[in-house]
Order: structure tokens, then C-alpha cells, then sequence
């Protein structure tokens, strides 16, 4: 679980991030405005920073540059390549236009802990352990044989746990987008890890879209 925090100043917008960045494990503390997300970096440790541009007060290059170092990710609705410029020339690590998903969001954020070695090195579920270093799945310790795609579907669902994906968003990201084969691989897959894991009542199928690993 990775310490975040948001920097945004539509309040929407904002709770939307929490809510995701929360479901998918972390903690996040919230800023709307740059005087008060000033006072809480000097204040406290985070272990990544998303951060809007547009803001009151101080905008997001004045709020970063009192970030003391800590992994960014800026966040706003200039599209302009002069600000995105800007940003990463004075070293921010990503940079992100509105509108955006928040799939992109996340998996933006889990990239950049891998990074910057914040992100969690094993999963715990029940009985089911799952260690990213290593790629391997313990079911009660004893190591379980699973294919690379298996291992790979696993940890995509894992990694974005509490939210719902379809077939096609899981086919692209863990296949690839020129994968051939339609997304009754997905179910295939998933069907397997279910009955390998035993985690039946946690690869929840979503009606007519995909599956969530419901925590």
C-alpha cells in the first residue's frame, strides 16, 4: 500500500482518484488547493504525488518544486506539449491530459511505484499468496504450476482488485492488442485460476462486461 497524495482542485475529479486509488489498495490524503498541499508535503511522507496544474493559490509547478523529490505524476487539462515540457524538464516522472481513464490513472501510478520501488512485493488473499518478484502463486505455501498468462491475469486483476474490467479491457492487458484469439480466452483463463486457487468466491464475473477480484 503506497502513501498518495492527490493535488486537485475539482472536487469530483478529486474523489474520483481517491476512490479508485483506494480500491485498488493504497491510501490516499487529498489536497484541493496549493497552499494546502505545500503544508501537508512539509508535513508528511508520500510515496507518490498526482498532481493538477491549474490550481489556487500556487499552481502545480510552484507545488512541485516543494515536493522534496517525491514521485509525480501531473495531472491536467493543458495539452499544450510547451506544459508538458515544462513539467518533465523540471522532473516529474508522468504526465496525464484530462479526460483520461482511470484504468490509464492506475496503471500509471502502479508503473511508476514499481519504479521507485514502492509497490507491494507480494499479495496475500486467504490461503492464495502471490510474489511479484519471483512470478510465482503459492495455494498454502506449496508453490502452484500456472502458465505465464495465468500468472499474468492473475496480477492484472490483483493489481486493479475492487474494480470491474471487461473482456477486451484484460485481453489487452495482458495478451496484447494483436492478439488474434477473442476474449473466450479471458473466461478460459479465469475459469482456471478459479478452480487451480480455489478463489471462487472472489473472481467475481461482472454481468455482460467481464471480472472483478472482489476484496
Amino acid at each position: 500500500m503506497a502513501e498518495i497524495l492527490i493535488v486537485e482542485d475539482e472536487l469530483s475529479i478529486n474523489e474520483l482518484i481517491r476512490r479508485n486509488l483506494n480500491l485498488t489498495g493504497h491510501h490516499c490524503v487529498q489536497a484541493f488547493d496549493g497552499a494546502s498541499a505545500i503544508h501537508l508535503l512539509e508535513n508528511g511522507k508520500f510515496d507518490l504525488l498526482v498532481l493538477d496544474i491549474m490550481l489556487p493559490q500556487f499552481d502545480g509547478y510552484q507545488v512541485f518544486e516543494r515536493a522534496l523529490g517525491t514521485p509525480t505524476i501531473f495531472l491536467t487539462a493543458k495539452s499544450e506539449l510547451t506544459d508538458k515540457l515544462k513539467g518533465l524538464g523540471m522532473g516529474a516522472d508522468d504526465y496525464l491530459t484530462k479526460p483520461f481513464q482511470m484504468l490509464e490513472l492506475a496503471a500509471r501510478v502502479e508503473a511508476l511505484l514499481r519504479r521507485t520501488k514502492k509497490v507491494e512485493t507480494e499479495f496475500r488473499l486467504g490461503h492464495v499468496r502471490c510474489d511479484f518478484d519471483s512470478r510465482q502463486i503459492f495455494l498454502n505455501d506449496v508453490v502452484v504450476e500456472c502458465t505465464p498468462k495465468e500468472y499474468e491475469l492473475l496480477e492484472v486483476l490483483i493489481r486493479n482488485r475492487n474494480i470491474a474490467l471487461s473482456r477486451e479491457k484484460l485481453l489487452d492487458m495482458v495478451w496484447g492488442y494483436d492478439f488474434d484469439g477473442g476474449t473466450r480466452t479471458v473466461d478460459v483463463h479465469v475459469q482456471r485460476l478459479r478452480h487451480k486457487l480455489h478463489l471462487e468466491n472472489y473472481i467475481k464475473t461482472v454481468y455482460k462486461l467481464g471480472y472483478r477480484l472482489e476484496i
